[in-house]
């Protein structure tokens, strides 16, 4: 991110405007929706200049700038569509060390202006680093049609309304201004102004039910955001702290609330871990003192991520639960090449096992798994890949059989690892992956790993 947003308050505050033409139109009429003191600095005045400053919205000085001009402004626009002109206002700019703008050239400029969707108070920007304006405005005009045109008049009620919610809790208020704001206040509103007073009345006198505390368990899918379901994104959104595994995206995390405690509780294969007794012990602190806690793990909560554990020491502490699974990274990493799990003619069950507890692999059907035709997702399976294959050729599997091996399953470091059951665990270590790999027995890449690479680059 080369410019970071903000919003500045420019109430009472000086923004100077080099330039009079229609280029500075473009301008003016955004900062005119600010309470900030404009002065405009240019000859020739077009006619909406000059009737503005006939109003008093702004203050025509019929010149071009000179040094002192711009002392204690907040901004300086440079908007003479001309080289020199402009060139002359950016040096009196960096002499009274006022942040500038050239309009039209990125590289001359100190900040940008976004494209706006204006709902005062609400107020949302939208930019591009200057790589597609047309996109910007693609997207604002997309964000104009979902917020109604009485939103701000809806906000302004709820602002009036703050201070008689100061004393409940975060979390209660929290529940209050989604009530209102997502719940009964549009309706309300539709009735007029005093509804909608009349609603935040009747919401405060109806008052704001104990907190109690909730641990949600959340599948944050292979790494993709965008795989990530519509009430996983809410549940993270609503949370009051999170605690996720190593392996979530930061692509996700920053999906939760700026304010929420957000904590990681790594585990790593044959390495430094939490232990799951001090997991337990978290999940359990949380939510003891009324907090929202959604416990992040990755792919599905129900695959191998010690679900019915966890949720029976929250239970145990009586504390409330709920589950929201996530896509699994079998069928993640499956997609990526373009293949299913099952197939008509190829196989009618599909198995998933863990690589990770070689002991734990005694316990299968090596028989099956070695047939022909027969397909498994092997999760963590990197390290035991040799004896995944003793095991399978112990029990008659052809040396050829297709192994593909996906590092990162959807995210944009995804690497597809094609071999063969013989010659998997030295791809392996050819490969060195670091990040998390699924191992699909059985199945090939529907093309080769590089034209799969190009087809997601092309996305």
């Amino acid at each position: 991110m080369r410019h970071f947003p903000v919003f500045l308050d420019l109430r009472g505050r000086t923004v100077a405007v080099c330039g009079a033409g229609e280029v500075a139109v473009a301008k003016l009429r955004l900062l005119l929706r600010t309470e900030a003191e404009i002065v405009v600095y240019g000859t020739g005045a077009v006619d909406v200049v000059r009737a503005w400053a006939r109003d008093g919205r702004i203050t025509l000085v019929e010149r071009a700038p000179v040094s002192g001009d711009f002392n204690g402004a907040a901004l300086v626009y440079a908007a003479d569509a001309d080289e020199a002109l402009d060139e002359r206002t950016s040096h009196l700019a960096k002499e009274a060390g006022v942040l500038l703008n050239v309009v039209d050239n990125l590289e001359a400029s100190e900040f940008i202006t976004p494209a706006i969707v204006d709902r005062d108070p609400v107020t949302v920007a939208i930019g591009t680093e200057g790589a597609a304006p047309v996109l910007a405005r693609g997207i604002k005009a997309k964000v104009e049609e979902m917020l109604p045109s009485s939103l701000g008049r809806l906000t302004r009620i709820g602002q009036g309304f703050r201070g008689r919610v100061e004393d409940l809790s975060s979390k209660a208020r929290r529940a209050f201004w989604s009530k209102f704001y997502f719940g009964t206040g549009p309706q309300a509103f539709e009735k007029g102004e005093d509804a909608a007073r009349d609603e935040l009345e009747r919401l405060l006198a109806e008052g704001v039910e104990k907190a109690t505390g909730i641990v949600r368990f959340v599948g944050a899918g292979p790494g993709d955001p965008e795989l990530l379901t519509l009430k996983a994104r809410r549940m993270l959104h609503e949370a009051d702290v999170v605690i996720h595994d190593r392996l979530v995206s930061p692509a996700i995390l920053e999906l939760a609330r700026r304010e929420a405690l957000v904590i990681e509780v790594g585990k790593k294969g044959f390495g430094q871990s939490w232990k799951q007794e001090d997991i337990n012990d978290l999940l359990v602190a949380h939510g003891r003192t009324g907090a929202d806690v959604v416990r992040l793990k990755g792919g599905d909560p129900s695959i191998f991520g010690r679900l019915d554990e966890e949720i029976r020491v929250v239970s145990e502490a009586g504390i409330a639960f709920s589950v929201v699974p996530g896509i699994t990274s079998s069928s993640a990493a499956a997609a990526s090449v373009g293949r299913s799990l099952t197939r008509r003619g190829r196989n009618s069950d599909f198995r998933v096992l863990t690589g990770h507890d070689v002991n734990g692999f005694a316990a299968h059907d090596w028989r099956a798994l070695a047939a022909e035709g027969s397909t498994a997702a092997v999760y963590m399976g990197v390290r035991s890949s040799e004896f995944l294959r003793g095991r399978l050729m112990m029990h008659g599997a052809a040396p050829d059989v297709p192994v593909t091996a996906v590092e990162n399953a959807s995210r944009p470091d995804q690497r597809i690892i094609s071999t063969t059951l013989l010659e998997l665990p030295d791809a392996l270590r050819a490969a060195e992956p670091q990040g998390p790999v699924m191992l699909l027995l059985g199945i090939e890449p529907h093309a080769a790993p590089e034209a799969i690479s190009q087809a997601r680059e092309a996305l």
